[in-house]
């Protein structure tokens, strides 16, 4: 059983769980649960900030620890300040320390959107991230088939969420349908956690344009920001870089400047 398997079936025992504790009667009666959602892809193409979508994150099945003292206000407060275009923030428990309370303390202390960085396994999941103030929802084609995908991404748009679809490989971006809103190429493979950055670069060509693309995971330089803006991605999803730093919002600062300043 690899890292991804493992996940996948703790998720299904969380998902139980929390159906028996929350229902979704008290989901729907959430103070964030009709709320106007803030635009993922709106955001993302906006000319003025350079596509970062800053990531929070405590630990990694990958990596162990990485930061386990950073405060989740603070921190996704700072990345915005900083230029960031939007927040990721990781609500798995098990492997990654998070928490669904975490997204709810960013959305009280931003006005940008929020993508809830999860295993979606369940449209149970997908309620509980409109009821915890997320903007965007995560479906992950080498978790879901294209029917469930299809089916959840319809379902996320109907609460008027947005769906980031990610994807690995060509196979996989035959799961893309009309409700999906961005694509994101995962350069990380989540089944042995080895990081390749030529995923994007060999995919961003087989992504429609009517999807906002976007490149997820290694990134940790500004010079790579400005080769994979220049073949067509808006969107960089970095984590790691900022997180195992002990001032992340600092680091993020710091690298959105290198950015502009590399784009001169």
């Amino acid at each position: 059983m690899n890292i991804l398997d493992k996940i996948i079936a703790q998720k299904q025992i969380e998902v139980a769980i929390a159906k028996e504790r929350t229902s979704i009667k008290n989901l729907e009666s959430s103070e964030f649960f009709n709320r106007t959602t803030f635009s993922f892809k709106k955001h993302l193409n906006d000319k003025s900030k350079v596509g970062i979508i800053a990531e929070f994150k405590r630990k990694s099945p990958s990596k162990g620890i990485i930061n386990a003292t950073a405060d989740v206000q603070k921190t996704t407060n700072g990345y915005v300040n900083a230029g960031a275009s939007a927040l990721s923030i990781l609500t798995d428990p098990e492997f990654f320390g998070g928490k669904c309370e975490d997204v709810t303390a960013a959305r009280k202390m931003n006005d940008c959107p929020i993508l809830r960085k999860e295993f979606i396994i369940d449209e149970y999941q997908i309620i509980e991230a409109k009821s915890i103030g997320a903007d965007v929802i995560l479906l992950l084609a080498n978790v879901l088939n294209a029917s469930h995908i299809k089916q959840y991404a319809k379902f996320a748009k109907s609460l008027g969420l947005e769906i980031l679809l990610e994807v690995r490989d060509k196979d996989e971006l035959k799961t893309v349908n009309e409700y999906v809103d961005a694509v994101g190429v995962n350069n990380r493979n989540l089944k042995d956690f080895n990081v390749n950055l030529s995923q994007s670069f060999d995919l961003v060509d087989l992504i429609p344009n009517d999807f906002v693309k976007v490149s997820e995971s290694g990134i940790s330089s500004a010079k790579t920001i400005h080769e994979l803006k220049s073949v067509g991605f808006n969107g960089f999803l970095m984590g790691e870089t900022f997180m195992k730093q002990a001032n992340p919002e600092l680091a993020c600062k710091n690298f959105i400047n290198e950015v502009n300043a590399y784009n001169k």
